[in-house]
This record gives C-alpha cells, sequence and structure tokens, in this order.
C-alpha cells in the first residue's frame, strides 16, 4: 500500500508540475517578447533565450499611447469598486446572515438567482439603459455603477458572517448599541479576514475586466489598461513588442499582488464554504 501511495504521489506532482510548465510558458514569452526588438518578438520560432535585452518596446508603448492614463484609470476604477463592493457587500451580508426582517429568505434567494443569468443577456438592456436613459456614456459612473456591489460577493460575505457568534451581537444589544454601531464595532473586526478576501478578489476581478469598459467607452482617456491594450493592438497591429510590453506593464500589479498575498487567494476558495 505505502508503494502504491507512493507511486500516487510521485504520478500527482510530475503531473502538476508538468501543467505548471505549460501554463507559465505564454507568461514567460510575454516579458521575454517585451525586452526584444519587434523581429525577435515576431519570429516564428522565437528565442526563448533572449541575446541582447531592449527596452525599447517599452519606450514606444509609454510613448505611442496614453498608458499611464490607462494605469491611472485601471487603478481608480479598481479602488472605487473595492470599497464600494466591500462596504456594501459586507451591509447586505450582515442583515442577510443575524438581521431577522420579513422575506428575508425570498429576497435572498432572488438575489442569488441573478447569478444564474449570463452577463451576456443583461449587456445591450444595461448599455441602453447607462447611455440612453441616464446619459452617463464614457464615464467613470458609467464603468463603476454596475457592479459597484455583485450578488456573488453579497453571498461571499453572508456565508462568512453566518459563522461569526451571535453571542456578541446580542450582548451590544443589551448594551444598546445600535444595529449600525453593532456592525461597525463588533462585525467588522471579526471579519477583518473575509473582508480582505473580498477585497482582493474584487480588486484582481476589477482589474482584469475587459468587455464592459470598451462596450461604455468611447475616449481614448477614459479607456483602462486592458481597452488600451487591445486598441493599441488594433492600430499597431505589427508592433508586437511593444504589445508585449504593455501587457507586460498591465499584468506586472496583478502578479505582484498575487505573490504578495497568495494565502488570502487560498482562503477565497474554501471561504464561501461554510453553512449559513
Amino acid at each position: 500500500m505505502k508503494s502504491k501511495s507512493k507511486l500516487f504521489l510521485i504520478l500527482a506532482a510530475a503531473c502538476l508540475a508538468g501543467w505548471a510548465f505549460i501554463t507559465i510558458i505564454p507568461l514567460y514569452w510575454m516579458i521575454v517578447g517585451s525586452v526584444q526588438d519587434s523581429a525577435a518578438s515576431a519570429s516564428f520560432r522565437p528565442e526563448m533565450l533572449p541575446g541582447a535585452l531592449s527596452v525599447a518596446p517599452y519606450e514606444r508603448f509609454f510613448g505611442k499611447t496614453a498608458a499611464w492614463r490607462w494605469l491611472a484609470n485601471s487603478l481608480l476604477i479598481s479602488t472605487v469598486l473595492t470599497i464600494t463592493n466591500v462596504f456594501f457587500a459586507s451591509l447586505a451580508g450582515y442583515a442577510f446572515s443575524k438581521l431577522k426582517f420579513p422575506g428575508s429568505k425570498t429576497v435572498f434567494w432572488l438575489l442569488l438567482s441573478t447569478m444564474m443569468i449570463p452577463a451576456q443577456v443583461t449587456l445591450i438592456p444595461l448599455y441602453i439603459l447607462i447611455v440612453n436613459v441616464f446619459n452617463l456614456g464614457d464615464s467613470y459612473t458609467a464603468i463603476i455603477l454596475p457592479t459597484a456591489v455583485t450578488a456573488g460577493n453579497i453571498f461571499l460575505m453572508k456565508q462568512y458572517m453566518s459563522s461569526l457568534p451571535t453571542s456578541l451581537i446580542h450582548a451590544a444589544r443589551i448594551d444598546a448599541c445600535s444595529e449600525f454601531g453593532i456592525f461597525w464595532k463588533v462585525i467588522l473586526p471579526l471579519a477583518k479576514p473575509g473582508l480582505a478576501v473580498l477585497a482582493i478578489f474584487t480588486f484582481v476581478a476589477s482589474w482584469n475586466e475587459f468587455f464592459w469598459p470598451f462596450l461604455i467607452t468611447n475616449s481614448a482617456e477614459m479607456r483602462t489598461i486592458q481597452v488600451g491594450l487591445a486598441s493599441f493592438v488594433f492600430a499597431e497591429s505589427t508592433d508586437y513588442g511593444a504589445i508585449m510590453a504593455g501587457a507586460t506593464v498591465g499584468a506586472l500589479p496583478m502578479l505582484i499582488l498575487f505573490f504578495s498575498l497568495q494565502r488570502y487567494f487560498l482562503q477565497g476558495i474554501t471561504i464561501g464554504a461554510v453553512k449559513g
């Protein structure tokens, strides 16, 4: 039995190592291609070990585009969406998990049912609502408003807050603490791990979002880094070195965030598995 288990572990480790290698190849080629000239990065047989390194692709990318504005837009939008989702999702999660009000279960299940609807189905009515009804097209508000809080984040916080002790809430009510005071002074300090996971996942999703900002923005000044890269591809379809430099710039903050806070990413895999 021990020999079989060791053999299984060796095979599993080999499969995981092979899969990790295959997964890393595109990322490695993106980084390598960003420090080569265009001819080398566009070659049919790319140089996986470049002979000479160059920062010219980065100079062309920042020189030909409004890259700094795109990065600032992505940072602003991702930060605002992280703050709004953390605040509103934690409020809703507290209400659904700890407060008893008429129709709470019905409202919660209706909210969850919206997660079953594909996003593509609501894009056209959402676009018409934002652009034609509210006249908010090509603005930060148009990008932020539809995902200021999401049903998935509310579900995440509801599941996490269900695991917090209700006795502390009863004790705070006996001490004449208001409901918002209980939420602010009792619940939020206890929910810091869940809030951290929610903030990280929201920031990453907002930073990587492409289709909605691409659909709702018209001017180059309102583009995020992901949308800017797409427009740069269409305008400069042969400058692969600069394109890869831009892709590296757009991916670098997420790589730093992941390796700095990877334990929170791992927590996010199981944080919603708490029985509510």
